[in-house]
């Protein structure tokens, strides 16, 4: 049994490889890129931004258009007429989404855009309170794609059914 001991030690060293152990902190793997990877997740690079998204009663169209890339029109409703409704164009930029609203580039921002949600920042110019009444306000709008189809956005109307995106009335 004595001899048993050098024998095993003997053993493990041949077995190691002889080099130490690489402890060298590897670094975190990025989630978002992960589930993008394995297809868990739309990859914002790689889907066009025009279509119709929702949530609730908030709605924001985008279709192509060749003088201006894309426009946009969003419709938030409260209820009581406590409303916006605007139109402008739109530009995208990766995870950002450049919006005006009017000629007058007053109600100009930058929104995120993850490939499936559209969310207006907190904050906006003050040029954008003449495309609501009341109380209302596009801060913070956050919606959600419902469609690709260019149809469907065109096809948006607002509370006086007004065409956002498609044009004429």
């Amino acid at each position: 049994m004595k001899r048993a001991g050098p024998l095993l030690a003997l053993l493990l060293a041949a077995c190691s490889s002889g080099t130490a152990p690489d402890n060298k902190a590897q670094p975190p793997q990025d989630l978002e890129k992960a589930a993008i990877e394995r297809g868990l997740v739309r990859n914002p690079a790689d889907t066009d931004i025009a279509g119709l998204y929702a949530r609730d009663t908030d709605r924001v169209c985008i279709v192509p258009d060749a003088e201006l890339g894309y426009r946009i029109g969003a419709f938030v409703d409260y209820g009581d007429r406590i409303t916006c409704s605007g139109t402008g164009r739109a530009s995208r930029v990766g995870e950002s989404l450049h919006v005006e609203f009017g000629e007058d580039g007053s109600c100009s921002f930058d929104a995120k855009y993850d490939g499936d949600k559209i969310a207006f920042p907190g904050a906006l110019p003050d040029g954008c309170n003449k495309y609501c009444a009341k109380r209302a306000s596009y801060a913070g709008l956050e919606v959600t794609r419902l469609s690709e189809s260019g149809a469907e956005a065109a096809a948006m109307r607002d509370a006086n059914g007004k065409r956002l995106c498609g044009g004429g009335n």
